[in-house]
């Protein structure tokens, strides 16, 4: 990627510069500097107000100029944003006075008249040059947009995105903004008269330290590196009758799609939010259907292309379970010794091997509440619609029950729990006289304990790495669902092993 990237957009009024800045909107995180210049009137503070609109959800949402308070702060529901107009300082000394030099961390900021800074800015940044188009209308205006460093291909993906949308038929389409999840993609939701679509801008997943045997984290679990497993996986499921979103548009190279738009009616009510037992058990019926048929390996994904979903394998299930002791236990302030790692990570590896022998079928690894939604008009396991599923694997089948029945953002009371598990052995052996439910309760209380384990450790991450504490209030969750685990008769030596080795999460 070149170390400095432009494109040019014409804007025919006000709508079309929203339009632009919720665009690069869903490209851009924390510590993304962004500069708007142009003439008085040229659009600067429409532009700046319509991203940060956007970006609230809240299209009244009170955005005053900042030439007066020279900088006003925002916190946005993804990141903190600061808003900036330079237009009356006199000398680019006054920028540490007003809190921009250095520019504040994990926070994005909007800069106005970056000019009068006199080239003291960081040149790593994104520039957007506003001009008056009179031989278009009295509205019309051109944003000549350059990316700077690492902000180039920003802006390079950002004229991606835009081709996409008008060859896709959105150009003209209305973006709303709809909340992410801890991964890197992001999601709008468009509007084309009355209809409803979603775009996702899911990137190239970037490389991280090989520190698992010459792999980074994600390579080393399986997680999808790019849009293409998306595709194919829910392409298969569709095949099977499951409510996977249909594709209308795709952009396999730089991992954008427009989807179907499944709704926004979960699975899940009240506050705090509940299971609602029918959805439940409507989710329930859809793992027990889809863990009695054979599932393939490989999946179609393009004419003569394919995909193989990877397998959960041992060495996967030990990195994440490895978490636990890279982030959870220092972050309750035990180090653990050399002898500890090996008594734990052997332990595992023995309570492993039964659930990994077992005959494999597809794990969507993250089938719970924040990722179903209910489609009342349709029938049987249909009203459940599935919405993520890009890091796939083939592993065991005790491993997406355990998701649902063990929400890791929703509270699932124990005997609810149990009367589901229940309904979906009796729905096994119905279908399956060979069905095995004892050694099949023995894989759900590992695979629980895997997972939870994992989700201790992750979320001291997102924490203690992303900055992002928000998680840390699901632990004393995952806790007692781990201690749920733990109580079943083959887990006894790890039971004895975490009483006397990890200590509860801060409540």
């Amino acid at each position: 990627m070149t170390d400095r990237t432009t494109f040019t957009v014409a804007l025919a009024d006000e709508t079309a510069t929203a339009s632009l800045m919720a665009d690069l909107a869903l490209l851009i995180g924390p510590g993304d500097l962004i500069t708007l210049s142009g003439d008085l009137g040229a659009g600067k503070t429409a532009a700046a107000r319509a991203m940060i609109r956007y970006l609230a959800g809240d299209g009244e949402l009170e955005v005053p100029s900042p030439t007066f308070t020279l900088a006003q702060s925002y916190d946005l529901p993804s990141f903190a944003l600061v808003h900036a107009d330079l237009y009356r300082i006199s000398d680019p000394s006054e920028l540490e006075e007003i809190g921009l030099a250095p520019l504040p961390e994990a926070t994005v900021v909007l800069i106005e008249w970056p000019e009068r800074a006199n080239g003291s800015l960081p040149r790593e940044r994104l520039d957007i040059a506003f001009r008056h188009d009179s031989t278009k209308g009295d509205t019309a205006r051109s944003a000549e947009i350059t990316g700077y460093g690492k902000s180039a291909a920003i802006v390079a993906r950002l004229q991606a995105l835009r081709q996409f949308l008008t060859e896709a038929g959105h150009a003209q389409s209305r973006r709303q903004r709809m909340a992410g999840d801890a991964s890197i993609r992001s999601y709008a939701r468009l509007f084309k008269g009355e209809r409803a679509f979603i775009l996702m801008n899911s990137p190239k997943r970037p490389d991280g330290p090989a520190i698992y045997d010459g792999k980074s984290y994600s390579a080393a679990v399986h997680l999808a590196e790019d849009v293409r497993p998306f595709v194919a996986i829910a392409g298969s499921l569709r095949a099977r009758g499951i409510s996977a979103p249909r594709i209308n548009d795709a952009d396999l190279e730089h991992g954008f799609l427009i989807t179907e738009d499944l709704g926004n009616d979960g699975v899940v009510a009240g506050a705090p939010p509940q299971p609602i037992l029918e959805r439940y058990e409507a989710a329930t019926d859809l793992l027990a259907k889809l863990h009695g048929e054979d599932t393939p390996g490989v999946l179609p994904l393009a004419p003569q292309v394919t995909y193989t979903i990877p397998i959960f394998d041992i060495e996967a299930m030990l990195i994440e379970i490895g978490l636990m002791l890279e982030w959870y236990l220092p972050d309750r302030d035990v180090q653990p010794s050399d002898d500890l790692r090996t008594a734990f990570m052997t332990m595992w590896r023995e309570r492993l091997a039964e659930p990994l022998a077992a005959k494999r079928t597809w794990v969507l690894r993250d089938y719970h509440s924040p990722n179903l939604l209910w489609l009342a008009s349709r029938e049987g396991t249909a009203r459940v619609g599935v919405i993520d599923f890009q890091d796939a694997m083939m592993g065991p089948a005790a491993y997406d029950l355990v998701s649902l029945l063990q929400d890791a953002r929703v509270d699932v009371p124990e005997e609810i729990e149990q009367v589901l598990l229940a309904r979906y052995i009796a729905a096994r052996e119905a279908a399956d006289e060979s069905f095995d439910a004892q050694a099949f309760r023995a894989d759900y209380a590992v695979m629980s304990a895997q997972r939870n384990t994992r989700l201790l450790g992750t979320f001291a991450r997102l924490n203690r790495r992303d900055g992002k504490p928000h998680y840390l209030k699901h632990q004393p969750r995952i806790w007692t669902y781990l201690s749920r685990a733990l109580a079943h008769p083959a887990l006894s030596p790890l039971r004895d092993w975490y009483a006397a080795n990890v200590p509860p999460p801060l409540s």
